[in-house]
């Protein structure tokens, strides 16, 4: 059965968890301390404590807005979402594919254009980044699947490195998304 993510499983309170082990003894032991990491590393993924979720920001921004580069910037919003989606779609791929096949770099991880040809292409590329976002963190939330473990068509790389790099890519550009909508919008 696949985990799947939610609010409700992904709760305040997971530094402290215990349970009884052997009722009639009456004693406590801390919960498997690697699925408190699990889910650490899930509420990272999502975003909101250290930085801005990204659904906040790919719901604020214009359509009319996505292509335009602001302040001399040499890419768009629509440019670097798009980057984050091809990253992110990459490095879920090389974790789970065993025939996977690296990309062109730069020219597979960039658009052509600076923006999106219709609405639809629009809400379907963020439809597929968040799916994608959560297909990575139900791999890490999948006690079968060893954070630490090197996985198998790899050099060396663990799922934590992997579930990690997201991480950090979407974070930072996460960060860059913000800056240009706040000069997109710097006189309202």
């Amino acid at each position: 059965m696949e985990p799947s993510v939610s609010k409700t499983h992904l709760n305040d309170s997971r530094t402290t968890r215990i349970y009884k082990v052997n009722q009639s003894k009456n004693y406590t032991m801390e919960v498997n301390s690697h699925r408190i990491t699990r889910e650490q590393i899930v509420q990272q993924l999502e975003g909101g404590q250290a930085f801005l979720k990204i659904e906040e920001l790919l719901e604020e921004i214009d359509f009319e807005d996505l292509g335009k580069r602001p302040a001399g910037l040499p890419y768009s919003f629509y440019e670097q979402f798009f980057h984050m989606r091809v990253a992110q779609f990459d490095i879920l791929d090389f974790t789970r594919n065993a025939y996977y096949e690296p990309k062109d770099w730069p020219e597979e991880y960039w658009p052509v254009e600076p923006a999106p040809d219709s609405k639809e292409e629009w809400e379907e590329l963020k439809a597929s980044f968040l799916k994608e976002r959560d297909e990575m963190m139900n791999l890490v939330l999948d006690e079968s699947n060893g954070l630490n473990k090197p996985l198998k068509h790899g050099d060396g790389q663990t799922l934590l490195r992997e579930a990690l790099l997201v991480l950090q890519h979407n974070a930072y550009h996460t960060g860059q998304l913000a800056i240009i909508f706040r000069l997109l919008n710097k006189d309202q």
